[in-house]
């Protein structure tokens, strides 16, 4: 089987034309995106999976769900170290519990309907062209580059910003209640942190630049997580929130840092301790 046809098993490349790079249908929907991720670092591709296939991959990361690392920890909006000394009214200073989990790439199935999504090279060509980049590299870090995301009922993924420059992800399971996913679009920037709105936003004050978004099964978000503030709100009732999150970045060869690492995972391998120091900041904000 070609690429083009493993992709169209998997994706509606009727609607999402992403086996013909280059065509009209093509560039009609890569200039939609990325007007879309220009204005608000956001853009939702509702019923991208094809239906046939929603309810195996429902099952898939259900049955690796058990797999996902727990860990109620004492975070703040930029995940580091709750100790580090900032000025009284800085937003770092505001903590909340994070009680969500994540099962890592070693534990999600060659063969799934996630991994092979996020192995394509057609799909990766998409995802470049959406963020306008000439390619996008797989992460080469054995545990973050797919996870599945998973916030079970009582629990929320609270404010934060992304270390990725941009993220890639796939709700495969909506909860019964709640569990909606908000965001501040582009709150700050590569050269302003903006702290100010930030604050208010982590202290209930900021309604006004918070914008609701409620995904359903099969729909893929493409988000710039890095210069928008966003949580998942507290999942309620008896199911479970389900997220694939496909991380890719601009270079290759990119591995996570220890600390954080072992925060989302609870483990490290020979790989993270080998790239230790060597990561390359692509700007200079906390984090």
């Amino acid at each position: 089987m070609g690429a083009a046809e493993a992709l169209a098993g998997i994706v509606d490349t009727e609607r999402y034309p992403l086996a013909a790079p280059g065509g009209a249908g093509w560039d009609v929907l890569v200039s939609r995106t990325r007007d879309e991720l220009e204005k608000t670092g956001c853009c939702v591709l509702p019923d991208f999976i094809r239906p046939a296939l929603r309810d195996a991959l429902r099952a898939e990361c259900g049955a690796i769900a058990p797999h996902a690392h727990y860990d109620v920890e004492t975070v703040n909006a930029y995940n580091i170290d709750v100790s580090t000394p900032l000025p009284e009214d800085h937003p770092g200073r505001l903590t909340v519990e994070r009680g969500n989990a994540f099962v890592a790439r070693d534990h999600i199935p060659a063969g799934s309907v996630v991994h092979r999504l996020y192995a394509s090279g057609l799909f990766q060509r998409f995802v470049a062209a959406c963020f306008g980049l000439p390619r996008v590299h797989e992460l080469a870090d054995p545990l973050s580059g797919l996870v599945l995301n998973v916030v079970n009922p009582g629990m929320e993924h609270p404010w934060h910003f992304d270390t990725n420059e941009f993220t890639v992800s796939l709700l495969t399971q909506e909860p019964e209640d709640g569990g909606v996913f908000e965001y501040c679009p582009n709150i700050r920037s590569a050269e302003a942190e903006n702290f100010g709105d930030v604050r208010r936003v982590l202290t209930g004050h900021g309604g006004d630049l918070v914008r609701g978004l409620t995904l359903r099964p099969g729909d893929l978000q493409l988000f710039r997580g890095r210069y928008s503030l966003h949580r998942v709100a507290a999942v309620r009732g008896d199911t479970a929130r389900h997220t694939a999150i496909l991380a890719y970045s601009e270079r290759p060869g990119v591995i996570g840092s220890v600390a954080r690492t072992r925060q989302l995972f609870g483990r490290v391998l020979p790989e993270h301790l080998a790239a230790e120091g060597r990561a390359v900041r692509v700007d200079r904000l906390l984090d």
